[in-house]
């Protein structure tokens, strides 16, 4: 008998951006408990952007604390769009939203609570045309 692997939802939040700008001095900051120390963890950010957005990606600090650690800040370059196929997201209209994974593959997690900081890290400031951003955290069920 097979059984085919699926994901849960455990905690997804975004922000949004007055006057669709977001500026480096704003860092939307999200907190979620993890309870389930045996499942793995999928972490994503989530981007939502106009179709006029000047790049064809977003350059993001992103800051972790974990439970009882360090904070931890990584540099990472999401990928939006390709000259082959344009925005890599789903759009409609002139919307277009994306789900980057941020871990390279599942992760274990601690018991306890985590809190991600988002900044972005364009030439551009005010960053145009963002809507939102955020993150969203999914438990690999076996």
């Amino acid at each position: 008998m097979l059984a085919a692997c699926g994901t849960l939802d455990v905690y997804e939040k975004m922000v949004a951006f007055p006057d669709h700008q977001w500026k480096n001095t704003d860092k939307p900051s999200f907190t979620f408990t993890i309870e389930d120390t045996a499942s793995a963890y999928n972490i994503y950010v989530i981007l939502r952007h106009e179709d006029a957005y000047h790049f064809n990606n977003i350059w993001m600090n992103i800051a972790t604390q974990a439970p009882r650690d360090t904070v931890r800040t990584q540099l990472v370059n999401v990928t939006l769009a390709n000259n082959a196929k344009g925005w890599l997201g789903t759009g409609m209209d002139d919307v277009f939203d994306h789900r980057a994974r941020i871990t390279r593959l599942p992760v274990k997690l601690k018991k306890g609570n985590y809190t991600f900081t988002l900044q972005q890290h364009m030439r551009e400031e005010p960053l145009q045309y963002v809507l939102n951003a955020g993150i969203r955290v999914e438990k690999i069920r076996p």
